[in-house]
Order: structure tokens, then C-alpha cells, then sequence
């Protein structure tokens, strides 16, 4: 028997490869998104008291009612929107679960997904799935801005929904107030769909508004709002994050939801609701705490061969090697970690059609240490 396989092109993520050649040699890791330092003691201590007072069953299909009714308003508090706790708000297996229940609950087959490049490697293994097709629009360096016109001629009558992430991983763009406007016209002029992939919402620099599909009220009654705590509470390993959208789009969610995890790790969800109610100021000050390792790591950066990208938010940091080497991004980034010890991501993963460009990512969700130390090797080269 042969097996055809449903992602004939899909291997192992470059995440997981560069993070092994990482381990293998030794070097220091920024490739891969996650930080290197402790989370919040609180947020520890309380997840180890829910786990002893025995809250390690099964949670509630939707997520837990106290996690969801602090996630409304956190909402609130963010964006001045309402949300029911009880009919807009699932608790996932961290954000990537949210965006395959999402994408898959709305998308069927034939249709087509306009998708910007660079993306997330998860958006298009989940839009062939369901027997649809990925629409690439690439975004160019260095500022990666969308074109809508170009959005605009590239709709068809097979278009079913936009996926778009701000702040973008992996480029640190933000989307202005004039981008969701944009984005909220299409939507209602072609009657699509709108997937708002926001798990770095609260790491925008520079004193920019934080601006959400949820501040446009007609954009997220067409939306699924997906955000996520492990990079909120720098948990990434405790894969917990949520998707907001209006009852109707949340009840076909949900019936997807139920048969991916049914439900999410029981006594996190009890100390997120704990840290969410208790220290609401670790939200708000999540986006100096990472401008400031921004501007930590781009100063010991100042003096490399390297040139550094524009970064408005995200804790992503683009770098253009042009001056270093001829070398395309992938075979730069394993050189990298093998003779020089730092692991990168290669920006050309991230797109249908890579551009003539060399560029790298580096994550500075780190210890200020372990910048440091990165940044020393990196200025040797």
C-alpha cells in the first residue's frame, strides 16, 4: 500500500531544524521564538497551587469560565470592546491550534486564502487541508508594507478569507489605523472572512497605539482574533492561547475545537485567570520590557557587519548579511551556528517565491546575558 501524503512538501519546521543544529553545536539560540528566562513567580507559584488542590482534570470544552471572563476583559481594557466570555471566547492549545480551527471552520475546498509573505509556516499546511489555495502576496523589505491595491486585484471570486498578523512575525511590522481600515473594506466589499493572528499584540514600541481587528466593530463581526499567553507570560511550553470572534463564528469554532484538544491544560488555565486579575500591569508593561531588549541588542549590534531591519514590535530583529557573505540565507544561518555559534532563522522559509535578499531573524526574547554574549560572537564575524 502506498500512502499519498495530504502535505507532500511539508518536513520538519526550520524551527525544529535550527534549534537541533543549535543543541548539536552548541551554540547560542535565537532562532526559535521562546525566552530563555524564568516566567513570573507568581504565575508559577499559583500554577503548582491549582495543580496540588487537584485541578488536573478535564477543563471545559470552551476553556474555564474564570480565564475567559478575564480575557473579555482584558479586552476591554486593550481595545474598549465588549465581548461575551460565555459565547465570543475559546481557550486553545496555544495559538496554533486556534489558527488550524479556525482557517479549517470557514474554509473549504476550491476556495482561496490570500496569505502575506513572509508568514507563519502554519497558515498554508492548514488552507490545503481543506482543499484550498494559498494566495501569496510577498511584502518587501525593508518596511514590509501591505499594498492593498495589490490586495484588491488579487480577490476573486473564490476568495473566502484574509489572514493577517500584526505585530508581523517575522518582520516586526505593525499595522497603522489606515491598514485596518483598508483591510476592514475589503472584507465588507467581497464578504470575506478575517483571521487576525495578534499573539504579539502587546509588543508594539515606540509609543504606537495598540490597534486590534478588535477596534474596528464591523472588521470583528467577520473576524477570528487569535492571541496567546504563552508569548504574554513568556510560557510558551504551556501552549495556551484563545480566539475571539462573534457567537455564530464562534459556535462552528467550537465544534472543531472539541475534536483537535476538546481542552487545554487544566491548572494553567487557573493561574493565567490568577495572574490576569491580580497583576494586570504585566500585560501593559510587556511592551517596553521587550523595546528595551530591542534597543539592548540593536546598540551591541551597532558596531557588526550587520544591518538591522526596522522593528516596531514583535521581540523579532531582521538583519540584512550583505556585507558578510554571498551565502543564501538558509546555508548562512547553519554556517552561523556551526562556526560562529549563534543560531538564526533564514528569512526565505517564510515566503511561496523568497526574494534576491539576505536576511536573517534573530529572536531577543533573552537574558540580557545571553544578548550580550550572542552579540560579542556576532560582531567577531
Amino acid at each position: 500500500m502506498t500512502l499519498h501524503s495530504k502535505l507532500p512538501k511539508v518536513g520538519t519546521t526550520i524551527f525544529s531544524q535550527m534549534s537541533q543544529l543549535a543543541a548539536r553545536h552548541q551554540a547560542i539560540n535565537l532562532s526559535q521564538g521562546f525566552p530563555d528566562f524564568p516566567a513570573d513567580a507568581l504565575l508559577l507559584d499559583k500554577l503548582a497551587e491549582y495543580s496540588r488542590q487537584g485541578l488536573n482534570q478535564y477543563a471545559p470544552m470552551p476553556g474555564i469560565a474564570e480565564l475567559r471572563e478575564q480575557i473579555a476583559m482584558l479586552i476591554q481594557r486593550c481595545y474598549q470592546r465588549d465581548v461575551s466570555a460565555e459565547l465570543d471566547v475559546t481557550v486553545t492549545s496555544g495559538a496554533t491550534e486556534a489558527l488550524f480551527v479556525a482557517i479549517s471552520a470557514v474554509v473549504q475546498a476550491g476556495d482561496e486564502v490570500i496569505v502575506f509573505d513572509p508568514a507563519y509556516d502554519s497558515y498554508e499546511p492548514a488552507i490545503n487541508l481543506c482543499g484550498a489555495t494559498a494566495v501569496h502576496i510577498a511584502l518587501q523589505a525593508p518596511g514590509y508594507r501591505i499594498d492593498w491595491q495589490q490586495v484588491a486585484k488579487s480577490i476573486t471570486a473564490r476568495t473566502k478569507l484574509i489572514i493577517v498578523n500584526s505585530p508581523h512575525n517575522p518582520t516586526g511590522m505593525v499595522f497603522s489605523q489606515t491598514d485596518w481600515l483598508a483591510l476592514q473594506q475589503l472584507v465588507l466589499q467581497h464578504n470575506l472572512y478575517c483571521i487576525s493572528d495578534e499573539v504579539y499584540e502587546h509588543m508594539v514600541f515606540d509609543g504606537a497605539a495598540q490597534l486590534s481587528a478588535h477596534c474596528l466593530p464591523e472588521l470583528a463581526q467577520r473576524s477570528f482574533i487569535v492571541s496567546s499567553f504563552g508569548k504574554t507570560f513568556h510560557v510558551t511550553g504551556w501552549k495556551l492561547g484563545y480566539c475571539v470572534a462573534p457567537a455564530a463564528l464562534t459556535a462552528e469554532f467550537r465544534k472543531l475545537h472539541q475534536y483537535v484538544t476538546f481542552s487545554s491544560f487544566t491548572p494553567a488555565q487557573y493561574a493565567v485567570a490568577a495572574m490576569l486579575k491580580q497583576q494586570p500591569q504585566q500585560v501593559v508593561g510587556l511592551g517596553a520590557f521587550y523595546q528595551c531588549k530591542r534597543d539592548s541588542f540593536a546598540g551591541l549590534l551597532q558596531h557588526s557587519r550587520f544591518k538591522l531591519l526596522p522593528c516596531q514590535g514583535t521581540y523579532f530583529l531582521l538583519a540584512d548579511y550583505s556585507a558578510i557573505s554571498d551565502m543564501d540565507d538558509v546555508q548562512f544561518c547553519q554556517w552561523l551556528t556551526t562556526e560562529h555559534k549563534v543560531a538564526a532563522i533564514p528569512l526565505s522559509v517564510f515566503y511561496q517565491s523568497p526574494p534576491n535578499a539576505r536576511i536573517i531573524r534573530f529572536c531577543f526574547a533573552k537574558q540580557d546575558s545571553t544578548l550580550q554574549a550572542a552579540a560579542e560572537l556576532l560582531c567577531q564575524i
